[in-house]
């Protein structure tokens, strides 16, 4: 009995010691795995801005996730009253990745009645900036495509962006229209990116002129924003996203009472060469062609 006794300790101390012996080597395994994670992270430049990107859009998503039932509690659906709440949860996205907005102009977003803004669009940090400075009951026109990007396209849903399909004109001129009568009826901000596209060449593209066929047919002002460039912070060719300062300048109304469709094209000019040279600026860039820009220092 002593001798069964004996061996039934003996296997159970040995079953122990493999199973320690088994969860110590799993717990090496996982401690060099993330070692070699954090030297391939420390050794590539790619890698580091990759895994950053990755964070922020796991961040956007995660906290439409969260915010949108807050916004269904609140309000019970889709209106423009919930980018309050998107705003306040968006504007703390800055802290976390070292973000520093310096505004000015403000104060030309105390207007009365309806208004299309327009400002130039860099890349997927737009949101922040957008947010930051964001006026009541102020909605933005979006591609279709972001309706379809999880919780991200349902918070902007929520929110009540407009969302348009860039790729059938008939299309997007059959929203413009209506957001035309939304915009005059309900008391909203319309928010426009002209540039129609994401550009980082530090520089802006060409305007395109739904904006300012949008603002003429309504008699409602334009009123321009300017962010700075991202590209001494943020620019996916040099693998750069770090901390960084965004100078944001809204530049004063431009009426359009009284104008018809013919000078449509003489307000996208006027509007595009104030926020040029603007934008130069803020960046510290000298006026050139698109995408070759110099250091106003040289």
């Amino acid at each position: 009995v002593v001798g069964r006794g004996e061996a039934r300790r003996g296997v159970g101390m040995e079953s122990s010691s493999s199973s320690s012996s088994g969860w110590s080597g799993w717990r090496w395994w996982a401690v060099a795995a993330a070692a070699a994670l954090l030297a391939l992270l420390g050794l590539s430049a790619r890698l580091r801005f990759r895994a950053k990107v990755l964070s922020y859009c796991a961040l956007c998503l995660a906290a439409s996730a969260l915010t949108a039932p807050v916004c269904l509690l609140c309000h019970g659906g889709r209106t423009v009253r919930n980018m309050r709440i998107i705003k306040n949860v968006v504007r703390s996205f800055k802290y976390l990745y070292g973000l520093r907005f310096e505004v000015k102009g403000l104060e030309h977003f105390e207007i009365e009645g309806p208004c299309v803004i327009v400002s130039n669009h860099q890349s997927i940090l737009d949101m922040m900036g957008l947010m930051e400075i964001l006026p009541d009951r102020c909605v933005q026109i979006g591609k279709r495509e972001l309706l379809y990007f999880g919780s991200v396209g349902l918070i902007m849903y929520l929110g009540g962006v407009i969302f348009i399909n860039r790729k059938s004109t008939s299309n997007a001129k059959s929203v413009m229209s209506g957001v035309g009568q939304a915009m005059t009826k309900d008391n909203v901000k319309v928010w426009i990116y002209p540039e129609g596209t994401r550009n980082s060449n530090g520089d802006l593209l060409p305007f395109k002129k739904g904006a300012f066929h949008l603002a003429v047919q309504t008699q409602v002002p334009v009123i321009p924003v300017v962010y700075s460039s991202f590209n001494t912070f943020y620019n996916p060719e040099k693998n750069l996203f770090t901390s960084g300062r965004i100078r944001v300048e809204v530049l004063p109304p431009i009426p359009t009472s009284g104008l018809t469709a013919t000078d449509v094209a003489d307000l996208s000019d006027r509007c595009y060469a104030a926020m040029r040279e603007t934008f130069f600026r803020l960046s510290g860039t000298a006026r050139s062609v698109n995408g070759s820009t110099a250091s106003f220092a040289q």
